[in-house]
């Protein structure tokens, strides 16, 4: 007789314990940050549906129409890094804060203007705000929220609102102009700037490094001036060509100073981007993904700009309307994001989002002159919008992992950086790609086929970026991209 069963019975399967939970506080300042942030990405598109008839009112020449948008993208990319290490040195919340309100009052000037020079006064005025409020919101929300799940839904929640922003902006812009008047583009900021500067004081809590840092001057001023210097660079390369003098001197100077950054910074007692971290794979290849996926997405939106208007005889409230379902896919993939970067890790997030991104930027060489072609581009937008996200949220996880607190402001003013670097370069690039496709006038199949050879050049951009960030981004401690110093 064999011997009783004495073992314990099995305990049934317990389920999976959940992830953690945000507090009231946390809730609160992700709120209050995600509202600032999304404000400042609908001020980067709200004008340009608008632009003729700014222009129009106030006595720009066509020539310059465009300096509505580059007066504001030269002051918010040249300055971020600066007023990244800024930050450090009196407070994010403080410069915050002030941003904040140096934003609603420049928005209230723009309102306001009743000549070409005040307008681009406002415009400056508020790109210095952005390159303020972006960097310091960024790191205020790394640090509000420790490494791991919480941070990356965080992440998520704030790429997904800055780029349904961008969209959200054309759609408000024509609104706001055929409904009211363009000058509603700029006093739609000031309540919400007020209520951020009252209520940010009691909500947010400061961060900022145990120790004051000294500010490394030549460093900054070397920065300053060579990001400004490319992007104009850029931007005239697209209004006048590469070889013009202007365009070739602006980008030489740039580039020069760029390098003399770089060597002041090995040297610098107290670098504004230490070395080190300059040398770390992770900050490297996700902030060149996110260069790749700013600089593609913003500008596919200029060149289905152009097709809509241009081919397809659409208007502009009904090619901001348009835009819409992208809008819809930057959401979804921002909610996405963060749980793909949870369960595949950083790299394979940002490969996946760029091959997706990818195949339905490619779709669209396929678009006509018929009408209907209007389905395949809101399916192949959405669809691009759900893994344009899914890059750049592994691209802000992935550029602020594995820093310590006080070297947040650096590693966040890095990435904000890269976010205006991408935005302002990718229209001037992709324009020049058009035009120099165009042959004869400027006919409807004329723009069809620059517009065409600049969505290939598109997709190609976006497939190659993903595959090189996932290729150096492949580390010895695994795909959560802590990995040692060098590229």
């Amino acid at each position: 007789m064999s011997a009783p069963d004495i073992s314990p019975a099995p305990t049934p399967l317990s389920p999976p314990a959940p992830g953690p939970r945000m507090t009231r506080r946390q809730r609160l300042v992700l709120a209050l940050l995600l509202g600032s942030q999304f404000m400042i990405a609908v001020d980067f598109s709200i004008l340009n549906v608008a632009l003729p008839v700014v222009g129009e009112g106030l006595g720009f020449s066509l020539a310059h129409l465009q300096w509505i948008a580059t007066s504001f993208a030269l002051a918010a990319a040249g300055f971020t890094l600066l007023f990244g290490r800024i930050a450090d040195l009196v407070g994010r919340k403080n410069l915050f804060i002030g941003g904040m309100a140096v934003l609603g009052l420049s928005s209230a000037l723009g309102g306001l203007a009743t000549s070409p020079e005040v307008l681009l006064t406002a415009r400056v005025l508020q790109g210095l705000a952005t390159a303020a409020v972006t960097p310091a919101g960024l790191a205020l929300l790394t640090t509000a929220f420790r490494e791991g799940p919480l941070r990356e839904r965080a992440l998520g929640l704030n790429g997904a609102l800055m780029s349904a922003g961008f969209t959200a902006g054309a759609i408000l812009g024509g609104l706001l102009t055929d409904l009211l008047s363009w000058r509603w583009a700029f006093f739609i900021n000031v309540p919400v700037a007020a209520l951020v500067v009252i209520l940010a004081p009691s909500v947010i809590t400061d961060s900022r490094p145990a120790r004051r840092p000294r500010l490394d001057v030549p460093g900054a001023v070397t920065v300053t001036g060579g990001l400004l210097l490319l992007v104009l660079g850029l931007t005239r390369a697209g209004e006048t060509g590469w070889t013009t003098p202007t365009t070739l001197a602006s980008l030489a100077a740039g580039a020069a100073l760029l390098t003399a950054f770089v060597r002041i910074e090995r040297r610098a007692a107290a670098p504004l981007v230490p070395v080190h971290i300059l040398k770390r794979r992770s900050v490297v290849w996700g902030n060149a993904a996110g260069l790749i996926a700013f600089v593609t997405e913003t500008s596919l939106v200029f060149l289905l700009t152009l097709y809509l208007q241009e081919v397809l005889g659409y208007s502009p409230l009904a090619t901001g309307l348009a835009f819409g379902v992208l809008g819809i896919g930057t959401v979804v993939g921002g909610v996405l994001g963060g749980r793909a970067v949870g369960r595949f890790g950083n790299r394979r997030a940002i490969v996946l989002g760029g091959a997706v991104q990818a195949a339905a930027t490619l779709s669209l060489v396929a678009l006509g002159t018929s009408g209907a072609w209007i389905w395949l581009l809101l399916a192949a937008t959405f669809v691009g919008g759900v893994g344009n996200m899914l890059v750049i949220v592994g691209f802000m996880v992935t550029a602020t992992s594995g820093l310590p607190d006080e070297e947040q402001g650096r590693a966040t003013g890095l990435a904000t950086m890269t976010q205006q670097v991408g935005i302002a370069l990718g229209i001037p690039v992709m324009s020049t790609v058009v035009t120099a496709r165009m042959s004869g006038p400027a006919g409807p199949d004329a723009v069809l086929a620059g517009v065409s050879t600049a969505i290939l050049v598109n997709a190609a951009l976006v497939l190659v970026g993903a595959l090189l960030a996932g290729r150096f981004l492949a580390g010895r401690q695994g795909d959560r991209d802590r990995v040692p110093s060098g590229v």
